[in-house]
């Protein structure tokens, strides 16, 4: 999977997943934008990424939530290489809170960045496509949450269940411009935010049927392969990464 000169844009990526997708890209010959809206993280990814073997990554921090920003970001890309191939909106924010006393505040932050996010970077990035001529590659990240109901996830299933139709629909809006778009759902995940909790590697290890819980590189791998040539004819597609949670879904509380 060669993506020499291929320009992307991967949003959400100072650490975790999209940290691992962008290292993986870059690795393959990529031309990289990183996102994360904390400078410091954007910033040392980048300086991560490029230590680790050189390449082409080039940190842009920033709210991937605000639409002036999104726009940007679509314009930096352009303007430093003339096109934009491959764009996945991997930002997300989980808060968590009990349904009876969710705030309204918590409540819209999680739709702006979760789903005004990638609704409003998908439209900047296939305007960019559609005038390109040759196509592009879309790929959101979801989560298991949008197939499975999780405590006090409520807001936040709600908005990744919302990822996967909007997908969908944009097979209608795209297909026709060669432009493809999946999304990919991870199941548990070890990253620097879940390897805080000391029983998280354990309970999932526990519950998961494959035994353990993924890596940032499962889950990299199936984003790198629905990015690539090689599946230029799938779109409208979840790719669920659990190791089987959500064929029989125990839960963790248990």
């Amino acid at each position: 999977m060669s993506f020499k000169n291929k320009v992307a844009i991967v949003t959400g990526a100072g650490q975790g997943i999209g940290l691992e997708i962008c290292s993986q890209l870059v690795k393959e010959g990529a031309h990289v934008f990183l996102n994360d809206i904390d400078v410091t993280l954007a910033n040392n990814a980048a300086k991560q990424i490029i230590g680790n073997g050189g390449g082409n990554c080039i940190p842009l921090p920033g709210d991937s939530g605000d639409t002036i920003f999104i726009q940007q970001m679509v314009d930096t890309a352009v303007a430093q290489f003339g096109q934009l191939d491959i764009v996945i909106a991997n930002a997300g924010i989980t808060l968590f809170g009990d349904f009876f006393t969710y705030s309204p505040e918590a409540f819209f932050r999680v739709m702006q960045v979760n789903l005004g996010g990638t609704f409003f970077l998908a439209q900047a990035a296939a305007n960019q496509m559609k005038k390109q001529a040759l196509g592009g590659c879309l790929l959101f990240t979801s989560s298991v949450t949008g197939h499975q109901a999780h405590k006090d996830l409520a807001a936040y299933g709600m908005s990744k269940a919302a990822l996967e139709m909007l997908a969908k629909n944009l097979v209608i809006e795209l297909s026709q411009y060669k432009i493809n778009v999946n999304t990919i759902a991870p199941g548990a995940t070890l990253t620097e935010r879940t390897l805080g909790d000391q029983e998280y590697a354990a309970t999932w290890s526990r519950i998961t049927p494959m035994g353990r819980a993924a890596t940032v590189s499962d889950i990299a791998n199936t984003a790198m392969f629905l990015v690539s040539e090689k599946a230029k004819h799938v779109t409208g597609q979840t790719l669920i990464v659990d190791g089987g949670w959500t064929s029989i879904s125990p839960s963790p509380f248990q």
